[in-house]
C-alpha cells in the first residue's frame, strides 16, 4: 500500500483498487508476482497524487491514497473498512480500469463498502464502453445504480478534482459521463506507482501510456470506442519526467501501453529522449511496446526502438487469412508485409510477440491447425498469444449482436478472450474451446520451441529472456487454465475469496488440496524449465547455431509469393498477392509516363 499524506486537519481516505476476476472454479486470480502491471492504476494514482499535492479538498484536508492491484495483492476488507471508520468514513473507494470480465468481481468488492455507506465510484472500459455504444442500461449497468455506485465514463485528467469534492461532500453523482469530451494528456500528471506496488510485478516493471486513441476501425476492438479514434499524446518531456521519477526509486522497466506506438506522431522525439536517457544519463531502460504490421515502413523506427531500450514488441497480427482480417475491418494488416516486418525486428535482436485471434467466421479447427503450421514454418515470430474472438461490450461486434438480439453469454466474468461467448457459424462451442486449448500445444511443441531457440541464437535475440517467455506461454493454459497475460509467479488462493453463490470449501479440505495442486504444478513447471534450459545451453554451445537458417529466416524474395503457403493456401492470400502485383504494375507505369 502507498500513502500520500500530510499532518494537518482532516484526512480523506482514497482507496484505489484494480479488480482481478474469477477463474473457472470461482477463485480470484491472484499471484505472488503478476506479469502485467496496470497502467490504469498508475495513471489514476498519478492524477490523485497531484490532487493531494494541490490540496483540492481545501487547505486543511489531506488526501491519503491506498493502492491495490488485486492481481498481485490481497484485499483486506476488514482492515480497509477499519481505516475508513477511523476517519469517520471520510473517504471513498474507486474501482479503477474495470474491464468487462472484472465487472462482477468489482461489484463484489464494492458491496461491503456500500453496506458501510462508503462512497464508491467505478470507471474503466466496461462502464465507458457500454455507455458509449449501448443504451446506458445494457450489460448489467443497473447493478451499479441499485447499489449506489457512481459510474465514471471517460478519462480522469482534469475531472478527478470534482469527483473527490463530491465524494467528500457526500454528493457523488450517479454518472459522470465524459465520453464526448476526451481530454488532452500532454502536460497532465504522468502515470506513476510507488515502488512498494511495483515490486509485486515480475521483473520490477511498471507501465505508462505515451498516447491514447486509435484511427483504425477493427470491429472487435473496444479501444476505438473508449479512447476515441483521434490520437492524443504525451510529450517527450512528460515521458522523461515519468522515467526519472521511476528511476529515482530504482524502476527502469516499462510497458508502453499505447495500442499502436508506431502511430504516435511524436514517436521519434520520445525515442530520441529515451536514447539520451540511456546513453547519456545511464538509465538502463528496458521497454515493451505495441505496434502495427506496417511499422517497418517508417524510416528509422525499428533502429531507434532498439537504441531506446525496446527489448520486446507486441504486434497484432490477428490472422494470416486476409478474408478473416477483412471481416474484422482489420484492413491495415497486409500479409504480404508480415515477413518483411518480422525480419526487420529480428535484425535488431528484439523479441516479437504476436496476437492471434481464433474464431473468425472462416475459421474451422482444420484451418486453424493449418494456419498455425504456416506461422511456425514461414513467419519469424517468437511468441504467439492466442485469443478467442469475443464480442466485448464496447466493441462494434458486441453492439451489432446486441441490436440484433443474438444470444451472448450472460456471465460477464468469462468475457476474458479465453472463453466462447457467442455462437460460431462453423464451430460448436465445444470444438471452438477445444481448438483454442490445442493451439497452445501445437505452437509450443517441443520441436518448435527448439526451432525458436535456434532462431534466437542466429539473430541475437536474448536467449534467457526467450526461455522465460516460452516457459510461461507453454505452461499457463494447461497448468493454470488462465491466459499467460493473466499469469504470474506462484498462484495464490484463499477459500474466503470464492465467488458469492459458489460453495465455500472447508479450510481443512481446501488447504491440503491447494498445497498438493501447487506442488504438482511446480513439478511440471520445473520439468519444462529444465528441458528448455538444457536445450538453450546445448544450442548456444553449438557453433553451427549462429549460421542457422530456415524458411522463416530466409530473406524476403520475389518468388516466395508463388511458393509459400502463407500466400497460396487461402483465396484471400492469393488475392492479396495479386493486388500487390497490380499496384506494382500501375506504379511502374505511372513512373514511366512521368519520365
Amino acid at each position: 500500500m502507498a500513502h500520500v499524506s500530510e499532518a494537518l486537519g482532516r484526512r480523506f481516505q482514497l482507496i484505489l483498487i484494480k479488480p482481478s476476476h474469477y477463474d473457472d472454479d470461482g477463485y480470484v486470480i491472484r499471484w505472488w508476482r503478476a506479469m502485467i502491471p496496470s497502467n490504469s492504476l498508475a495513471a489514476l494514482y498519478g492524477i490523485a497524487a497531484d490532487c493531494a499535492e494541490r490540496k483540492v479538498l481545501g487547505p486543511n484536508v489531506s488526501i491519503d491514497i491506498t493502492v491495490i492491484d488485486e492481481t498481485n495483492t490481497r484485499i483486506n476488507f476488514p482492515a480497509l473498512l477499519h481505516l475508513l471508520s477511523a476517519h469517520d468514513n471520510f473517504g471513498m473507494l474507486a474501482l479503477v480500469g474495470v474491464q468487462s470480465n472484472q465487472y462482477p468481481r468489482a461489484l463484489d468488492i464494492a458491496r461491503p463498502f456500500r453496506d458501510a455507506r462508503i462512497p464508491v465510484a467505478m470507471g474503466g472500459f466496461h462502464v465507458s464502453g457500454c455507455l458509449a455504444m449501448l443504451d446506458g442500461k445494457a450489460v448489467d449497468l443497473d447493478a451499479c445504480r441499485e447499489m449506489g455506485i457512481s459510474m465514471f465514463a471517460g478519462e480522469a485528467e482534469g475531472r478527478l478534482d470534482a469527483v473527490l469534492s463530491d465524494a467528500a461532500a457526500g454528493k457523488l453523482e450517479p454518472i459522470y459521463n465524459f465520453m464526448d469530451d476526451l481530454p488532452g494528456i500532454g502536460g497532465t500528471p504522468v502515470p506513476f506507482l510507488p515502488k512498494e506496488n511495483v515490486t509485486h510485478t515480475l521483473g520490477l516493471s511498471t507501465s505508462f501510456d505515451a498516447g491514447r486513441g486509435c484511427p483504425y476501425q477493427c470491429s472487435f476492438c473496444t479501444i476505438i470506442n473508449v479512447q476515441g479514434r483521434k490520437s492524443r499524446f504525451r510529450s517527450a518531456d512528460d515521458v522523461e519526467k515519468l522515467v526519472r521519477m521511476n528511476w529515482a526509486q530504482g524502476v527502469h522497466k516499462f510497458f508502453i501501453t499505447d495500442d499502436n506506438f508506431a502511430r504516435n506522431k511524436d514517436w521519434e522525439a520520445i525515442f530520441d529522449r529515451l536514447i539520451e536517457l540511456r546513453e547519456s544519463a545511464g538509465i538502463p531502460l528496458g521497454l515493451m511496446i505495441q505496434v502495427d504490421t506496417l511499422c517497418h515502413k517508417i524510416p528509422n523506427f525499428i533502429e531507434k526502438a532498439k537504441r531506446a531500450g525496446v527489448t520486446r514488441v507486441f504486434i497484432g497480427l490477428e490472422n494470416v487469412n486476409p478474408d478473416n482480417l477483412t471481416a474484422a475491418k482489420k484492413n491495415q494488416n497486409k500479409i504480404t508485409e508480415y515477413r518483411k516486418m518480422l525480419l526487420a525486428w529480428k535484425a535488431q535482436g528484439i523479441i516479437t510477440l504476436a496476437g492471434y485471434i481464433l474464431g473468425f467466421p472462416a475459421d474451422t479447427p482444420e484451418t486453424i491447425r493449418r494456419d498455425i503450421a504456416i506461422i511456425q514454418h514461414e513467419l519469424p515470430v517468437d511468441i504467439v498469444e492466442f485469443f478467442i474472438l469475443t464480442p466485448l461490450p464496447g466493441s462494434e461486434d458486441h453492439r451489432n449482436l446486441w441490436r440484433n438480439g443474438v444470444e451472448m453469454e450472460a456471465d460477464l466474468n468469462v468475457y476474458d478472450v479465453e472463453h466462447v461467448c457467442t455462437a460460431h457459424p462453423k464451430m460448436s462451442r465445444e470444438s471452438w474451446e477445444a481448438i483454442y486449448r490445442e493451439a497452445w500445444l501445437l505452437y509450443y511443441s517441443p520441436e518448435h520451441m527448439e526451432t525458436l531457440l535456434r532462431r534466437a541464437v542466429a539473430t541475437g535475440v536474448p536467449l534467457g529472456s526467450l526461455v522465460k517467455l516460452l516457459v510461461s506461454f507453454r505452461t499457463m493454459v494447461p497448468l493454470e487454465n488462465v491466459h499467460p497475460l493473466q499469469s504470474g509467479l506462484l498462484r495464490l488462493k484463499r477459500p474466503s475469496e470464492r465467488r458469492p453463490g459458489m460453495k465455500r470449501a472447508h479450510p481443512l479440505l481446501f488447504w491440503p488440496q491447494f498445497v498438493w495442486e501447487t506442488v504438482r504444478k511446480h513439478v511440471a513447471l520445473a520439468g519444462t524449465i529444465m528441458r528448455l534450459a538444457a536445450a538453450a545451453y546445448r544450442i548456444s554451445r553449438d557453433p553451427a547455431s549462429k549460421l542457422y537458417v530456415d524458411q522463416a529466416l530466409t530473406p524476403v524474395g520475389a518468388a516466395e509469393e508463388e511458393t509459400l503457403d502463407l500466400f497460396t493456401k487461402t483465396a484471400g492470400g492469393t488475392a492479396a498477392v495479386a493486388h500487390v502485383r497490380r499496384v506494382a504494375v500501375l506504379t511502374h507505369a505511372t513512373a514511366g509516363s512521368n519520365r
